[in-house]
């Protein structure tokens, strides 16, 4: 399948690692142009060497500096879509978290991201076109032990999402969430570290105990979790806004999942 993607211009937010990085590279494979943006310059860089039709913006997207620089580099371009994706927030359960927890976690999950939409949108609604793609996680579905700042902010997300989606239904710009589940990043790693450590059991025993969790018995690859994000970034997704759509290889027992 075409996906019409070739020298398309698109902005992609924690490029250097995981999901962010698995769509920069797949994005390239199709000939479009990528903003990348993460916190590591040196990690930017070596994403760099890929192609010459990225260009780097290392930053905390949570930092307003770094908004106006995007805005900046956007100039008079057409963006056609935008992968608005960071890390979460650290993993605790509920009665370890303490109130500048939940105030950091807003700022990190739910803030910028509003800030970003707001800044990116005039121009999409003015040209009648484009595509928004937030990552969240498949917690926002069903809560996953041990994570409950994400599990309660990244909701936050889906209400703004869906509410947006809404109110600009006829502008030509889509809006949808992915909910990844148990893929191998490394804030899947992390998490085996930490739920290790919480269990007293080694983090190979919780590997394998999460993989059990799916239906299909196996964590999957960003990879995978990209070929779907471009899909949606593409003019073929042009009927789909305002979903959540979880990828997970069956973790979500709800009908609704």
């Amino acid at each position: 399948m075409n996906l019409h993607l070739k020298d398309k211009l698109f902005l992609v937010g924690g490029a250097t690692s995981g999901f962010g990085k698995a769509i920069t590279e797949q994005l390239i494979a199709e000939n479009a142009t990528v903003i990348a943006v993460a916190r590591t310059l040196e990690k930017l860089k070596e994403l760099q060497k890929i192609s010459a039709t990225i260009e780097i913006i290392p930053g905390d997207l949570s930092d307003e500096k770094v908004l106006d620089t995007i805005l900046h580099v956007i100039g008079e371009r057409v963006l056609t879509g935008a992968v608005i994706n960071s890390g979460g927030p650290p993993a605790m359960p509920v009665l370890d978290t303490k109130l500048s927890d939940w105030d950091e976690a807003y700022k990190t999950v739910v803030r910028w991201k509003i800030a970003l939409t707001q800044a990116l949108l005039p121009k999409m609604i003015e040209q009648q076109y484009g595509r928004l793609l937030y990552i969240e996680s498949v917690s926002v579905k069903q809560p996953v032990e041990n994570l409950v700042l994400s599990n309660s902010m990244r909701l936050a997300v889906v209400g703004y999402v869906k509410t947006l989606s809404q109110e600009i239904g006829t502008s030509g710009v889509t809006l949808n969430i992915l909910g990844p589940g148990f893929h191998a990043t490394q804030r899947m790693e992390n998490l085996f570290k930490k739920n290790s450590e919480l269990k007293g059991i080694p983090e190979s025993e919780i590997r394998a105990s999460v993989a059990k969790q799916t239906a299909m018995e196996k964590i999957g690859k960003p990879e995978d979790f990209a070929s779907l994000a471009l899909w949606l970034l593409s003019p073929h997704s042009s009927y789909i806004s305002g979903q959540t759509i979880s990828v997970d290889g069956g973790l979500v027992k709800g009908t609704m999942g």
